[in-house]
């Protein structure tokens, strides 16, 4: 589809001539009209009002046509392609995740590790532009998924998360070293890691703030979310027969550090109590870590006078044919 512009846009208040031109018209024809009548020729109108005679007036609506055709020509039409040159600067996001047995709770369906894979993975998906990267912790923390651009590597490897590949425990800050350490290095704009636990940290060489201390130094920013609803929360264990029973347990979050751990980054705490709370937290970190977008917008203009000059010419050239040919007899 033609986008049509005008160069010269002002010379269309030259149509204004065409109702001046058709009111000089109609009162010239009203001028050349004889004023005498004579009786006995009251029905000649009849015998000589031909449907040439009414042809005439094709003559000047050719002529307002040329007129017309001959404005819009100086009024320079022009067709314009536009396309526009995106470049994005995605950015590095580690994901810092706890597998601890505490995660087996049931305060989230169908349970908190389950239901922060499947939010998890959401937000991978909706980024397409970014390095994502998987760091797991328990009593020791390891290394799930180097960085990668492959959304579908990084999801795989969010849906192969279980329990029990490492020790129990919860060691914060190891899992956060290990994460400032896979991202520590990169060049992107912007650096993130985002940690989530649902428990006081107990294990580790590294203390969770120390662990903050070093990812400022990075100049990475850490978004915490404490996973877990608030009091007691229904948690899978396995009585001495060897049977799996669920039990109320107090969920124990220990929010002053992963605020402290935010703090210190220039990230932010999240509180995340149900599947809908945690969905909408990694929303809101989506929302404040967009990717940069960058546009470039390109037009390539043509003229596009051609067309509207050949159709007066020929209008022009056809009303002087039927002038001096078809109507060269007719008053």
């Amino acid at each position: 589809m033609i986008n049509l512009e005008f160069a010269y846009p002002a010379f269309f208040y030259a149509l204004v001539l065409l109702p001046l031109m058709t009111a000089w018209y109609v009162w010239k024809g009203k001028r050349s009209t004889a004023a005498l009548k004579l009786s006995g020729f009251e029905n000649i109108d009849e015998r000589i009002g031909s449907s040439r005679i009414w042809l005439r007036h094709m003559l000047f609506i050719l002529r307002l046509l040329v007129v017309g055709l001959i404005i819009v020509v100086m009024a320079r039409p022009q067709s314009s392609n536009k396309w526009e040159q995106v470049t994005t600067e995605g950015i590095d996001i580690v994901m810092c995740m706890d597998v601890s047995g505490s995660m087996r709770a049931m305060d989230f369906k169908p349970n908190r590790l389950e239901a922060s894979k499947n939010v998890g993975i959401e937000f991978v998906n909706a980024r397409q532009d970014d390095r994502f990267g998987l760091v797991v912790f328990a009593g020791e923390s390891f290394t799930q998924c180097p960085m990668t651009t492959d959304r579908a590597v990084a999801v795989n490897f969010l849906k192969e998360i279980d329990f029990g590949v490492i020790e129990d425990g919860t060691a914060i800050g190891m899992g956060l070293a290990t994460a400032v350490n896979r991202i520590k290095e990169s060049r992107a704009k912007s650096k993130v890691i985002i940690l989530l636990t649902d428990g006081v940290n107990n294990r580790g060489d590294v203390g969770p703030v120390t662990a903050a201390e070093i990812a400022a130094n990075y100049g990475i920013r850490v978004y915490t979310i404490g996973v877990g609803s608030l009091g007691n929360a229904p948690v899978p264990v396995q009585d001495v027969y060897g049977r799996t029973v669920t039990r109320n347990m107090p969920v124990e979050i220990d929010e002053d550090v992963l605020r402290k751990i935010a703090e210190t980054t220039d990230g932010s705490y999240f509180r995340a109590t149900n599947n809908n709370k945690l969905r909408e937290i990694y929303q809101q970190i989506d929302q404040m870590e967009k990717t940069r977008l960058d546009v470039k917008h390109f037009s390539k203009k043509k003229e596009e006078y051609f067309p509207f000059l050949l159709a007066a010419m020929l209008l022009l050239l056809f009303e002087i044919l039927l002038r001096y040919t078809v109507f060269r007899t007719i008053p």
